[in-house]
This record gives structure tokens, C-alpha cells and sequence, in this order.
């Protein structure tokens, strides 16, 4: 440990020697080069006392942070300039920050028209068994030159070699063919009983002869259906080998066409979102850094102004000459990099001083200068854009393991982003309202091999157009978009593996023409006598859209109606705040037995600056949405519409937005 410090101590004591002891020497040394290893060696013992060596503790935590942030700022880009890359790769359409192989792909087999494995195999089999029955089971046709001049090939028995068949003992003689080594006199007892053993002897040739014929009929029968039997299995093997290889290629590409255009589409979206989430990080990143400058004229006077790029700030300050005359200027924060210069009115010349008489106060005439009164407007504000929105991420997790009370473990995520931009006029006789609005919910119940469920998911655009009509009332136009970005299920999957709903299937539109009554910001009656609704199903192959009012064969339909919209927004408190949108439709073509209810009713309670609590219920009626009807034994007996409700509750990380777009119009 003394060591240690000692050479520390005799390193600190040379850099000071070579700075400001010994000029000579360090006159040798470049600038840069002195700079260079003071800072190596100052960040290398911070790094060890700080990081690296464990023996050692720092004792105030908030010092310590302090030190890391200081040698993380110095070893690492500044933030400007990390800014700045990535607003370059976020203006570039070709770029990419993660990319993964198709291989990678993890849930490949529920992907439309990969081909599995194990149908693969099935087809194998179904093949195999198709060119057994046609080659190895069903009569086939030879050709002619395997079959010719076998008899050579089939080792047959010449002509008068066929004793060798019974000398091999593959045929036998009979009793009465049979042939003596020596001839017994009781044979021999007259001219008869030799002439009939001399015919015996042909009649023993004659029995070899037959015998050798069958014998090479039999070899040359065998020998060919082996022929036969080889030439079967050849060309069974030649085209099950053939079909094999090109299904499996064949299968091969395919799958990797669909797991490349599935992960392409994967990366591109995993991208755009990592694309958006840094932009946002970085707008924020550069919404959190400020800069204070300070502003000192020849007298000595000092005047501060924060920079920062969300909200414009105003400072002014004398500027002075030697004759002590004076120019104010008034200095405007653009953002964090820029500021805004004017010249104010007040000028104030020190070297001739008016003379007062007549009791009269010439300084009462700079009285209405010396403020920030004094200035004369020279440009009017305009306002007429707003933009703004708030994003939640809500996050819940709970594991339990031999847990005596009960229970199961379960993740949940919910994350909820708005937004808008509303236009309204100076003389208020023009809005225009666009507002947009997605939702996305994931739960986990029963632990990490529990299955992943939805439980919310919405994308929904609204734009409205409006023109003063009377008093508070606008005719007004909009459209209406809503659909979901992923496949709803039955769950569980492994009951029912069919989507029931995905990316516009169903999409719903609204196209409105009507009055609007806007007594206020926070309640607008939208009545619009000329509504056209269109429902539409993207894909009717996964997606039934006869669940929809979509007739068979068809992807959507049309149907005009009366529709109705109110909303409505109370502050309860100065952290409490209630929200509600109903819209009702009625259908012209039935309108006593077709109508749609959408309700939305939301309480936001603001726990910190960052930090809130979100209570919902939803309300869904549509007649066109149709669910099966059971009997009480569970038998389906028909299908009919029924009252829809969602509620939820969530507490999480929110960030909010809402930004005044001005500009500035010069005064005549």
C-alpha cells in the first residue's frame, strides 16, 4: 500500500517538475504530447481508485457518481456530437442498427407456408410407398437386352456333363435306374436279362439329360428374375433418390424464401421502432441538456441566459463604450445552440446631460424604458399549430415458487402512446384536429413457460376539419381510421391455433360530414348526418369475416348512418383528471335493429412528474360482431351480437409533450 502511494506521489511530483520546474524540458515536448500524458495518467487513477481496485470505497455516492460521470464525458463523444451522428443515420433510408439471420427465425412453423419437417417425412413415407407399389409390387417392363443371352451368364449344365448333377448329389436315381458296380450272375441268367440291362443304361442317359434340362431352366429362371428384381430396386432407388432430392432442395428454398421475407419484414419493423425510440431518446437527450451563458459588457455588469431547446428564454443587457454610452439589447434562446440578438429602444448617450429647469425631471422620461415594459413590441406572436402527446409504459411482474397461500407468477407490459396536432386559427374560424392513438398489452400468466397472451392492442387516427358556422358550432369533417398491429386468439393456442383478428382484419373507416359544437377546449358534440362506415378484412383465408357482418366471399361492405361523437375532459384536481369519448352509429339501411356503441372512459391520476396511474373501461356494442350462442350442453345454437368490456388499471413511466408552434409577423 505504501508502495503504491509512494509512486504515485514521485509521478505527480515529475509531471509538476516537467510543467513548471524544468521549462527546458519541457519545451521538448508538444503541447498536445504534455497534455495528453497528464490526462492518460489522471484518468488511469481515477479509473483504478474508482472502478478497478476493490479495496477501496467511495464515501460519498454522490461524489463518486460525479467522478464517472466526469471521466465518461471526457472518454466518450460529447453529447452534441452523439446527437448529431445519430440524427444522420436516422435521416438515412437504408439504415440498419441490428440485423438477424433468417435462421434465427424462432417461431418458423407458424409461418404461412413454411413447410415442417415432419410433413416433410410424412411425404417421404407417401412417396416411398408410391414407388414401392410401382416398381417392387406391380409387373414392370424390362428391357430387352438384360434378358438376352442369359444363358451363358446363368452357369447352366453343357450337354453331357449332367452326371455331375448326381455326383454332386443334387439329383438322385430312382430304385429302378439304379446302376450295380458289379453285376450280380442271378441277373445275368439269360439273353433277356442282359439286353434289358443294356437298356437300362439309355434309359439312365435319358434320365440325366432330363434332369440336366430342368436344372438349367431352373438356374435360368432364377438368374433372371434376379435380373429382374435388380433392375426393380435400381430404378426405385434411382427415381426415389431423384424425387427426394428435389423435394427436400425445393423445400429448402422455399423456407428460406418465407424465413427471409419474414425476418426482412422483422428487422425493417425492429428497426423502424429502435429508429423511433432513439429519436425520441435523442430529442429528449437534447430537451434535458441546457447551457448557461453569461454576458459581461465593459463595465462589468453580468447577465445570465439558459439555453435550451424546448422553451425561450430573455435576458437584456447595457452594452457600453469607453464614453460610458449606452445600447440595451435584448438577447432571445432559440434553442440550445442559437440565440437571438435585438436592439432595444433604450439608448442612453452619458457624455451630454440635458440641463434641467423649470423643476422639471428629464429622468422621469426614462421611467417607462428602465423595465421590461419599456421595450416596444415590434413583432406579434403567432400560435396557430400545437403539438403534443404523452407515452406510458406500464410493467408488472410477480414470481412465486413453493408459495404455501397459492398463486401463479405472471409479466405483464402495457405500453400506451398518443399524440396530436391541432391547427386552429387566430380569429378561431378555422380547426383542424389530428390526433392518433396506439396501445399495446402483453401478459404472461403462470410463469416463463406459460404461454405469451394479448390483452390490448389498437392503432386509431382521427382527423377533423372544421369551419365557423354559428356561434360555437363548426361544419366540420372526419375521418376515422382503427384497426390492430397483431393475431388475436382464443387462448389458449394449443386449443384453438387459428387467429381470430389481425392487421386489418378488421380495419374499420369512418368517413363523417356534419355540425360540431365546441363551446370550449375540452368538449366537443359531434353530429354528422352523413356517415359512411366501411368494415374490411385484409385476410380472409386466416381470418373469418363473417364474425364481422362480412358476408361469405366478400372482404367488406359499406353502409351510411347517423353517427354521433362526444368527448369530454375534466381536471378534477390539479393531478386528477377524467376523460370520456362515446361515439354512436346508426345504420340507414336498419335503423331500429343496427346500431354500434363505442365508449372509452379514462381517469389519469398524476402520482409524480414522470410517474401516473391509469384507469379505463371500455364499453364496445356492434352489431355486426357476432358470438356463438351455447345451449346447456355446451352445443352451439346460433351466434349473436353481445356487450363488449375491457377495463384496466396501470401504473407506469410517462412522458408528456405539448409544444406551442409559433411564429413571429411583424407589426405595422
Amino acid at each position: 500500500m505504501y508502495t503504491g502511494r509512494i509512486k504515485i506521489f514521485s509521478i505527480l511530483i515529475a509531471i509538476f517538475w516537467i510543467i513548471n520546474i524544468n521549462p527546458v524540458f519541457a519545451q521538448q515536448l508538444s503541447e498536445d504530447e504534455e497534455n495528453k500524458k497528464v490526462l492518460d495518467f489522471g484518468i488511469s487513477l481515477l479509473e483504478r481508485y474508482f472502478y478497478n481496485d476493490t479495496a477501496w470505497h467511495v464515501i460519498q455516492r454522490e461524489m463518486g457518481e460525479s467522478v464517472k460521470g466526469m471521466l465518461r464525458f471526457i472518454k466518450k463523444q460529447p453529447l452534441d456530437s452523439i446527437l448529431q451522428n445519430l440524427q444522420r443515420s436516422l435521416e438515412d433510408t437504408n439504415r440498419l442498427f441490428v440485423y438477424r439471420l433468417p435462421e434465427h427465425v424462432p417461431d418458423s412453423l407458424s409461418l404461412p407456408g413454411y413447410y415442417p419437417f415432419r410433413q416433410l417425412n410424412q411425404d417421404l413415407e407417401r412417396i416411398q410407398k408410391a414407388l414401392s407399389s410401382k416398381y417392387l409390387e406391380n409387373e414392370i417392363t424390362v428391357p430387352l437386352h438384360l434378358v438376352t443371352g442369359i444363358e451363358g451368364k446363368a452357369g447352366v449344365i453343357p450337354p453331357g456333363e449332367g452326371k455331375m448333377l448326381f455326383e454332386k448329389q443334387i439329383y438322385s436315381f430312382p430304385d429302378t435306374l439304379k446302376s450295380y458296380d458289379v453285376i450280380p450272375d442271378s441277373l445275368m441268367r439269360s439273353p433277356v436279362d442282359f439286353g434289358r440291362l443294356q437298356k437300362l443304361d439309355s434309359l439312365r442317359e435319358a434320365y440325366i439329360e432330363q434332369k440336366r434340362l430342368e436344372y438349367n431352366d431352373s438356374v435360368i429362371w432364377v438368374y433372371r428374375d434376379s435380373i429382374i428384381e435388380d433392375y426393380r430396386q435400381r430404378m426405385y432407388e434411382q427415381e426415389f433418390d431423384l424425387t427426394t432430392n428435389y423435394l427436400t432442395d425445393s423445400i429448402k428454398i422455399n423456407n428460406y424464401n418465407i424465413l427471409k421475407n419474414y425476418n426482412d419484414s422483422v428487422v425493417t419493423a425492429v428497426n423502424d421502432s429502435i429508429a423511433l425510440v432513439v429519436e425520441k431518446l435523442a430529442e429528449y437527450a437534447d430537451f434535458i441538456d441546457t447551457t448557461r451563458i453569461v454576458m459581461t459588457n465593459l463595465s462589468g455588469d453580468e447577465s445570465s441566459i439558459l439555453l435550451h431547446s424546448q422553451n425561450e428564454y430573455f435576458s437584456r443587457i447595457w452594452l457600453k463604450n469607453e464614453q460610458n454610452d449606452s445600447l440595451r439589447v435584448t438577447v432571445k434562446s432559440l434553442d440550445k445552440r442559437k440565440i437571438q440578438m435585438l436592439i432595444d429602444d433604450g439608448v442612453t448617450i452619458s457624455r451630454f446631460k440635458p440641463k434641467q429647469t423649470k423643476e422639471f425631471d428629464f429622468a422621469s422620461l426614462n421611467k417607462a424604458a428602465s423595465g421590461l415594459t419599456g421595450v416596444n413590441e415590434k413583432y406579434s406572436v403567432l400560435t396557430p399549430w400545437r403539438i403534443g402527446g404523452d407515452g406510458t409504459v406500464g410493467f408488472s411482474q410477480t414470481y412465486l415458487d413453493n408459495w404455501k397461500k397459492g398463486g401463479k407468477s405472471a409479466l405483464s407490459l402495457l405500453i400506451i402512446l398518443k399524440g396530436f396536432a391541432n391547427y386552429s386559427s387566430s380569429d378561431n374560424k378555422v380547426k383542424w384536429e389530428n390526433s392518433g392513438e396506439i396501445r399495446n398489452g402483453w401478459i404472461r400468466p403462470g410463469g416463463s413457460e406459460a404461454e405469451i397472451q394479448k390483452n390490448d392492442d389498437k392503432f386509431e387516427v382521427t382527423s377533423r376539419f372544421g369551419l365557423s358556422a354559428f356561434k360555437k358550432w363548426y361544419y366540420s369533417t372526419e375521418f376515422n381510421y382503427e384497426t390492430q398491429f397483431f393475431n388475436g386468439y382464443k387462448y389458449p393456442t394449443s386449443v384453438s391455433p387459428d387467429p381470430i383478428s389481425a392487421f386489418m382484419s378488421p380495419a374499420r373507416t369512418f368517413f363523417k360530414i356534419g355540425l360540431d359544437y365546441k363551446p370550449s377546449k375540452n368538449f366537443s358534440l359531434f353530429l354528422s348526418p352523413i356517415t359512411l362506415k366501411n368494415v374490411f378484412v385484409k385476410d380472409t383465408v386466416k381470418i373469418d369475416q363473417t364474425k364481422f357482418g362480412i358476408d361469405p366471399g366478400k372482404r367488406g361492405f359499406w353502409e351510411p348512418g347517423l353517427n354521433a361523437d362526444l368527448s369530454f375532459k375534466k381536471d378534477i384536481t390539479t393531478d386528477i383528471s377524467y376523460e370520456t369519448k362515446y361515439k354512436m352509429f346508426i345504420n340507414y339501411k336498419q335503423p331500429l335493429g343496427n346500431l354500434d356503441i363505442n365508449w372509452e372512459n379514462m381517469m389519469v391520476m398524476q402520482l409524480t412528474d414522470h410517474i401516473n396511474l391509469r384507469m379505463m373501461v371500455h364499453l364496445i356494442f356492434d352489431e355486426d360482431v357476432l358470438f356463438p350462442v351455447y345451449d346447456a350442453n355446451d352445443v352451439k345454437i346460433g351466434e349473436e351480437p353481445k356487450l363488449q368490456l375491457k377495463e384496466f388499471i396501470n401504473i407506469g413511466f410517462t412522458y408528456k409533450i405539448n409544444k406551442q408552434v409559433t411564429r413571429t409577423r411583424r407589426k405595422d
